[in-house]
């Protein structure tokens, strides 16, 4: 099978039809062969009942739907995991991302050798203030982060060799990170296609402004575990052993100023150095034992939150 087309929906029922009949014409003109999959987050209209209806009318569509609603990221998860072509394409159920793209995707992947491709609205049809200069400070700062040259990491519209999506692991919220995660898996071969963006045309977006608050949170956790997450104790011990010094410092100073300097002044708990040398000494012992239980938690099983299947068509 060359492509599977992995669409992760909540609360899209008024779009999935006219999605898979402008997928399948495209896929088809191109000659591809194909699956679609659906994956219902949970959806509380009758998303379901529209995917169902396709399924028993199109071989090709096939579908898995979660007993509540988990996030995207759970949703691409599973998706990867169903997912059986050489090519794995993701867009979102929307009808905001144009699936006239994908066969230039897919050459991009076959021909040119690339590992993932992130596409690029350049063009959005989103609020300025709500979305895109969010968006624009969002992706600033994950560039400087990940050190990926991508100007739209969010976008939904990507393409993966079968090899990355079967490697990475897509939890929490991480979705808007799978390329740093393909990256740090040892897929550097990341391009970037500017990609058509179209208004929406049914509904309301899912995602408010704390999904901007989110993935800055996110970023900080992908930084870190990108940097740190095989050796925590190298980032919690750096900054104990940092903080211990610095009380330490104080304390000698103190204890040197008292017996030799100045031995009739203050007693050493009177003056404020004492508990500055304190609270630092507390504090890096404190980084210290973080980083020793990060290394003994690494080794291990990490306990991640899984989904719960209801239906699989």
């Amino acid at each position: 099978m060359q492509l599977s087309v992995v669409i992760p929906l909540l609360n899209e029922q008024e779009s999935i039809k006219e999605l898979h009949h402008w997928l399948s014409e495209v896929l088809k003109a191109n000659d591809f062969s194909y699956e679609i999959l659906f994956i219902d987050d949970g959806s509380t209209d009758e998303s379901w009942n529209e995917i169902y209806t396709l399924s028993r009318k199109h071989t090709e569509v096939k579908a898995i739907r979660f007993n509540r609603n988990y996030g995207k990221s759970q949703a691409l998860h599973a998706g990867f995991d169903m997912a059986k072509g050489d090519v794995i394409i993701t867009m979102d159920a929307d009808l905001q991302d144009n699936p006239e793209e994908i066969p230039e995707l897919y050459q991009m992947i076959t021909s040119h050798g690339y590992d993932l491709v992130s596409g690029w609205k350049k063009k959005r049809y989103d609020s300025v203030i709500a979305k895109n200069i969010p968006s624009k400070l969002f992706n600033a700062a994950a560039r400087k982060t990940s050190g990926l040259k991508l100007h739209d990491f969010n976008c939904g519209l990507k393409a993966y060799k079968q090899d990355v999506i079967k490697t990475i692991d897509v939890y929490g919220e991480m979705h808007r990170y799978i390329p740093v995660l393909a990256k740090n898996a040892g897929f550097t071969n990341i391009g970037e296609k500017i990609v058509q963006h179209q208004a929406r045309k049914y509904g309301t977006t899912k995602f408010g402004m704390e999904r901007f608050i989110n993935g800055f949170l996110d970023l900080l956790t992908i930084w870190f575990l990108s940097s740190f997450a095989k050796r925590p104790m190298h980032l919690f011990g750096a900054l104990g052993v940092l903080m211990f010094s610095i009380g330490f410092g104080f304390s000698l100073y103190l204890g040197i100023d008292k017996l030799f300097l100045n031995p009739a002044g203050r007693l050493i708990t009177d003056r404020p150095q004492f508990y500055i040398a304190l609270v630092s000494m507390l504090i890096g012992v404190q980084l210290f034992i973080a980083g020793f239980l990060g290394e003994l938690i690494l080794r291990s099983s990490k306990d991640k939150e899984r989904y719960i299947i209801k239906e699989t068509l």
